[in-house]
């Protein structure tokens, strides 16, 4: 059994049958069966149930699409890895990064395609639990996100690389303030409006964080509103509907009109922000570069 009747078996897995795999290959349907059978007949077991209109594999065709298909990946990264050596920095990095820490991206990706510009770049914005899954597909190498990383299912782990953490402000609709005062807000003096917090069903983390500091400082929040993204809360903030505690990332990218943005005085909460990748896996030698470039920059 070698690397080509692997990929002819994950082909047909996948289509359920062997006119569609075989079309998908660009070859003919006999050869394709012949290839099976021979896999079969090594191995000593059936790993298609042929019974149905559709092609299912058996328990040991699921074991071997399992094997087969991290065997295919590692021979990917393999051959990347040779190639990287004789032929220098080149191909795509695809980034994942929560919307909350894209800004982190522009200056960091400018300074290094001065460096590499043979590599280009793949952005997927998304939520924790989407780029999680991206990550174990291994459809992206990088994510950027804030900490806790809330994803449900991440196989094997992941290593983190902290960023330096960034402290949270106000963002109040201008009207409810005309004149703060110079040294900033006082955590008391928000208690009297409705607040905005993102949260998920999944990401929680910088909700609860925001309600503890409250608890803190001895009031509860009164929240009216709790957002998805950091689009909506944008919008709700821009309209006058409530206040918001918010990384000053995220009102980098995302100022919302109307409004104005304070210091908090007397609290110290604070995002942290992290580069996550695979534990235990191989990390092209662009993604480890990128990596660098955040330590180099501190």
């Amino acid at each position: 059994m070698d690397i080509r009747q692997l990929r002819y078996f994950l082909a047909v897995a996948e289509e359920g049958q062997v006119t569609r795999a075989a079309r998908k290959l660009n070859m003919e349907q006999p050869p394709l069966s012949r290839q099976l059978r021979m896999m079969e007949e090594e191995l000593g077991v059936d790993l298609f149930d042929r019974s149905g209109r559709r092609m299912t594999l058996t328990p040991a065709g699921e074991r071997l699409r399992s094997r087969a298909e991290q065997l295919l990946r590692l021979f990917g990264e393999i051959v990347t890895e040779v190639k990287e050596l004789h032929e220098g920095i080149t191909g795509t990095l695809s980034i994942g990064a929560v919307v909350s820490c894209v800004s982190l991206l522009p200056p960091r990706i400018k300074q290094f395609r001065e460096t590499y510009p043979g590599v280009t770049f793949k952005i997927t914005e998304g939520d924790h639990e989407l780029l999680g899954d991206r990550l174990s597909r291994r459809a992206v190498e990088l994510v950027v996100a804030r900490l806790p990383f809330e994803a449900p299912d991440v196989d094997h782990g992941y290593e983190i690389f902290p960023l330096p953490s960034e402290p949270f402000e106000a963002v109040i609709p201008e009207d409810w303030l005309p004149h703060p005062a110079p040294g900033g807000i006082r955590m008391r003096e928000l208690a009297e409006w409705p607040f905005l917090t993102l949260r998920t069903d999944r990401t929680k983390a910088m909700h609860e964080r925001i309600v503890s500091e409250c608890r803190r400082h001895g009031f509860e929040p009164r929240i009216i509103a709790e957002c998805s993204s950091v689009a909506v809360i944008s919008s709700l903030l821009s309209a006058g509907l409530g206040v918001a505690l918010l990384p000053r990332s995220v009102l980098a990218a995302f100022p919302p009109a109307g409004t104005k943005t304070i210091r908090l005085a007397d609290s110290s909460l604070s995002s942290e922000v992290g580069i996550l990748w695979l534990k235990d896996r191989y990390l092209s030698r662009s993604a480890r570069l990128f990596i660098d470039s955040f330590r180099e920059g501190g």
